[in-house]
């Protein structure tokens, strides 16, 4: 790629904790955006039929998925993810990284989220019940559509 190029930016989906709404957001905004969109899962995800979405099937273990991001993605592309660790990676690769609730990681938040994910682990480990995530609730899929749309409308534009 020559200087004056712009490298069209993509959408990375940690898919085997997508949630499904989550999903057909995703899908939905790929068409309507013209956005090449992949979806990582260590099974097949089933898409519907179009020039803009991928179903990439890894091997299952440890942070495949992650890995198989990881090693695609490129400054300024988007990755959507519950996973802490794979969120700093993005950022530190310079790519954007957005939780299915609609929250942007940032070089700040995600230290602190880190942190927190740090301590959760060690408690976890002492045996203390931490519970899980909240259900999905319909702020939290509207919230993340917002934060998509934001996205998209900030992404350079490149010829398809």
């Amino acid at each position: 790629m020559s200087g004056s190029e712009v490298h069209a930016p993509r959408i990375w989906i940690d898919a085997d904790a997508c949630p499904g709404v989550i999903r057909d957001i995703l899908v939905r905004a790929a068409e309507r955006a013209r956005i090449h969109t992949t979806f990582v899962a260590n099974q097949w995800i089933r898409l519907p039929a179009s020039k803009w979405l991928r179903s990439l099937q890894v091997p299952g273990g440890f942070d495949v998925a992650d890995q198989a991001i990881v090693e695609r993605l490129a400054a300024g592309d988007l990755v959507v993810t519950q996973d802490i660790p794979l969120a700093a990676l993005a950022i530190e690769r310079g790519a954007d990284a957005l939780h299915p609730r609609g929250e942007r990681y940032t070089r700040d938040s995600i230290r602190e989220r880190l942190s927190i994910r740090d301590f959760m682990d060690e408690l976890r480990g002492a045996g203390v019940q931490t519970g899980g995530p909240p259900a999905l609730h319909a702020r939290d899929r509207q919230a993340f559509a917002a934060a998509l749309d934001r996205w998209l409308a900030h992404r350079p534009r490149v010829a398809d």
